[in-house]
């Protein structure tokens, strides 16, 4: 299986990064091919929702990097979300990215990819993440995507602290339990 992780912190070497590379080790093991695109890197623009794009009829009118990307995504068996909590959602960068997936979201949706969340935050109360996981669950709702599962990275505000849960060890089984 082609996976891609779309890793959506800023830090790349903190916490998020942390539970994608267990991950990846995981799915390695396995036998998977695994691409980690860090966003905040590419040269991304927000949607301007202009609609050219006619939701997956013509390809977006954006000249950045979101065409790179959305070819992996295409390219790819299952498409992995990673992102630290920011304010109880994604980070703007990841979410600029998936806005972007409209201008081929017939595609997309045609794939019926595979599909994980891994997310960190610092707070570890239970209701942490609700905000995200239900943004996560519509996306996959929406884009007709096969959930494998998701790491919720509860009390992860540092790598330290990451290192100190048991988020990497359930990051690496959910890469390492795939068909």
């Amino acid at each position: 299986m082609n996976i891609v992780i779309l890793q959506g912190s800023p830090n790349h070497n903190g916490s998020t990064a942390m539970l994608v590379e267990e991950f990846a080790r995981g799915a390695r093991e396995a036998g998977h091919a695994v691409e980690r695109i860090d966003v905040c890197a590419e040269d991304v623009n927000p949607c301007h929702g202009c609609v050219a794009c006619g939701y997956g009829a013509r390809p977006c009118v954006q000249r950045d990097g979101m065409a790179r990307i959305l070819d992996r995504v295409l390219a790819a068996d299952m498409l992995v979300l990673a992102t630290p909590l920011y304010y109880y959602g994604m980070t703007a960068q990841l979410k600029a990215v998936i806005d972007r997936f409209c201008s081929e979201n017939s595609a997309i949706t045609a794939k019926r990819l595979r599909s994980a969340l891994i997310t960190v935050a610092w707070n570890a109360d239970d209701w942490t993440f609700e905000a995200l996981v239900a943004h996560y669950r519509t996306l996959v709702r929406y884009l007709d995507f096969k959930d494998a599962g998701m790491v919720l990275g509860y009390g992860c505000g540092t790598p330290g602290m990451t290192k100190a849960s048991g988020a990497m060890l359930k990051a690496y089984e959910l890469g390492l339990s795939l068909e």
